[in-house]
């Protein structure tokens, strides 16, 4: 039997990449999965990838930056589905690789209310449901980049620093509410973002500072986001995962 079967999952930044996996997996796994994202047609893909394969899903169009839209996110999956059981925390952007005294304030704002606000309020909200119900998980997506520095990518570093820091403090907060919260690190993912940030040369480059020899797939990242949900981590809160080929071991 699907070790997932009728729980509810909340993906944000499920339109693609390591969302699109998570979200994909935990339906095969018999989950009912609620895909938010700013991008209506690959949102709706994924809901079509799903249910295509027998699977269940809506899509919610939300922009995690603004706190009335993961209200009605929160407000519309429960609506539809009763609850809220699990939630990965995934939309995110990584901006421009420069130094950082070149960087600007519009590019700070931009990495740190997705990345950091977004995920705070996405948590806020989440957390509100699941203290109503009497329990949950969260995981959100974190970086390698939030455990080590990262010349020409500071705020993407500092964005995701901050995730790890909410995520050790609300895991504290209500650990004792049977509410999990616990974070995935990433090293390099053949995603369509790397792509953007990385020239060819650049993807090469990270591909061979991680030891494994290699980058990694979205699909190894989701099997980790799924098993820190599954009872096999009932007794892990409050951790940042690194998934990163070894990245951070060096």
């Amino acid at each position: 039997m699907p070790g997932f079967l009728n729980k509810v999952v909340l993906i944000t930044g499920g339109n693609s990449g390591i969302g699109r996996a998570t979200a994909l997996e935990f339906a095969r796994q018999g989950a009912k999965v609620v895909i938010a994202s700013r991008r209506v047609k690959e949102g709706e893909e994924t809901v079509s990838l799903i249910q295509d394969n027998g699977g269940t899903a809506i899509f919610i169009q939300t922009d995690v930056t603004q706190a009335v839209q993961i209200e009605n996110l929160i407000e519309k999956t429960v609506t539809v589905y009763g609850q809220i059981d699990y939630a990965f925390n995934n939309a995110g952007t990584a901006g421009t690789r420069n130094l950082g005294i070149e960087q600007t304030e519009e590019i700070w704002d931009l990495i740190i209310n997705t990345n950091l606000k977004g995920v705070w309020l996405s948590m806020k909200y989440q957390i509100l449901q699941m203290l109503k119900q009497g329990g949950g998980v969260i995981v959100n997506n974190a970086s390698v980049a939030g455990m080590v520095g990262f010349p020409n990518g500071s705020i993407y570093a500092a964005s995701k620093h901050g995730v790890i820091g909410l995520t050790k403090t609300l895991a504290l907060e209500h650990a004792k509410d049977n509410i999990r919260i616990n974070c995935v690190c990433p090293g390099g993912v053949e995603t369509d973002m790397l792509t953007r940030f990385w020239t060819e040369e650049g993807t090469s480059q990270i591909k061979s500072a991680h030891p494994i020899g290699r980058l990694g797939k979205s699909e190894e990242i989701a099997k980790n986001v799924i098993w820190l949900c599954s009872d096999g981590a009932s007794f892990i809160t409050g951790q940042s995962i690194a998934i990163d080929g070894g990245y951070t071991a060096q």
